[in-house]
């Protein structure tokens, strides 16, 4: 089972910016998928980005409702993912969690993802 951490979440105003990072204790897999969820109150859980990475390249998904504004990466050390998000808006308060799988669907499979973090809450105030 992989372990899953996040930090970085806080309370910003809108236009802010914020960089989560998940740390994995993943095994020398050649593939593996990281996605960032966030569940708002009320609201189901949705994933916003992932990161698949291969022995030849990496591939990356935004949900629409944060193209342009948020960017997914993997640190140099290899066991940490972060996602940065600019121009936060009010609508991006949730708790945002961290999630992986080795799985060879598309990254937007949220069933495929099998291990998850406790969270870290993200506070927009207008």
């Amino acid at each position: 089972q992989v372990q899953l951490v996040e930090s970085g979440g806080g309370l910003v105003q809108a236009g802010a910016s914020l960089r989560l990072s998940c740390t994995a204790s993943i095994p020398t897999f050649s593939t593996y998928t990281i996605g960032w969820f966030r569940q708002a109150p009320g609201k189901e859980r949705e994933l916003v980005a992932g990161i698949r990475w291969s022995t030849y390249n990496n591939r990356t998904y935004y949900a629409d409702s944060v193209k342009g504004r948020f960017a997914i990466s993997r640190g140099s050390a290899k066991d940490t993912v972060y996602l940065q998000m600019n121009s936060l808006n009010p609508e991006d308060t949730a708790v945002y969690y961290c999630a992986g799988g080795r799985f060879r669907g598309a990254i937007s499979e949220v069933n495929e993802y099998d291990s998850w973090g406790q969270g870290t809450p993200v506070t927009v105030s207008s």
